[in-house]
């Protein structure tokens, strides 16, 4: 008796609870969205509040021992160090660069998959899109260092028009890393494309437009924030990149590389360099919010 006594209190207990979850739904979200919120703020968050904060510390000359002391000397070295400042703005050109490549190149292949290619074969191609990033990184990146190398798969293509290929350097990494950042580029634009009304495109053919007005006019407004949305990875990705310009960018050095070469030598400068890229995607970030492409992600 005891024990059924107990059993019906628990069931009283669970029920009440379960009442009160149903009568206060914010309640129910609060507690669901609890625990991923604290993973999020203790692992994420303040994983950049330290790499924020050990940014002002400072490293002894002798030993190499991180010293916590508050300075801003790493700061001002990155602002007046020539080297660092050719760096930040070389990794800036390169994420923009790639950025814009990959809009040109997704933009016909998304068209074509979304609007051109017969319905049973659209399904395929997504999937033809999306098939490299099943591959290693490390696999496609050396891949292209064979194909860039002397004597490799772009010199033998460019030999009877008598030119070589880029060879390794800062060409060799756009291209690289344009390669392994479209298809991120091509799926948002192609969504986008495959929701677009045939309704306004034959409206737009009616009024007496032309190819290149309904694209400027119909298309392109539409289609802009999720060629955005498809922006904010391309950028973030290879401003943040460092093994593409080891295996194929020669001398080049970006900011993901002097991050790592400093990580045992210098840890808040590392530290310091860090930062910079996690300010230029903020900024890049309220740059495209009005697009409307945060709401495309």
């Amino acid at each position: 008796m005891a024990s059924q006594a107990t059993t019906a209190a628990r069931i009283s207990g669970v029920l009440r609870l379960a009442g009160a979850l149903h009568r206060r739904p914010r309640l129910r979200l609060a507690l669901l969205l609890t625990a991923p919120l604290l993973w999020l703020i203790v692992l994420y968050l303040g994983s950049l509040a330290v790499l924020f904060a050990s940014a002002f510390w400072t490293t002894d000359s002798f030993t190499s021992q991180v010293v916590k002391v508050w300075s801003t000397d790493n700061f001002h070295q990155l602002v007046t160090t020539p080297v660092f400042r050719e760096v930040i703005v070389r990794s800036v050109g390169v994420a923009l660069a790639v950025t814009v490549l990959c809009a040109l190149i997704a933009f016909p292949v998304a068209f074509y998959t979304a609007r051109v290619a017969p319905p049973r074969r659209r399904p395929l191609l997504v999937v033809a899109i999306l098939t490299p990033l099943w591959a290693s990184y490390l696999v496609k990146v050396y891949a292209w260092r064979l194909i860039l190398s002397r004597g490799g798969l772009a010199d033998w293509l460019l030999a009877p028009l008598g030119l070589g290929g880029p060879g390794f350097g800062l060409p060799a990494t756009v291209l690289t890393l344009t390669y392994l950042w479209l298809p991120y580029m091509i799926l948002p634009i192609h969504t986008a494309l495959e929701q677009l009304p045939a309704q306004l495109l034959d409206a737009s053919a009616d009024l007496g437009a032309r190819a290149g007005r309904t694209f400027r006019s119909v298309v392109l407004p539409m289609v802009l924030p999720s060629v955005a949305a498809g922006s904010v990875f391309t950028f973030s990705l290879s401003l943040g990149d460092y093994i593409t310009v080891q295996i194929v960018g020669g001398k080049t050095q970006l900011i993901g590389n002097l991050v790592y070469s400093n990580i045992e030598l210098n840890l808040p400068m590392a530290a310091a360099l860090g930062t910079v890229p996690v300010l230029v995607i903020v900024l890049y970030l309220l740059a495209i919010r009005r697009t409307g492409a945060l709401s495309s992600l």
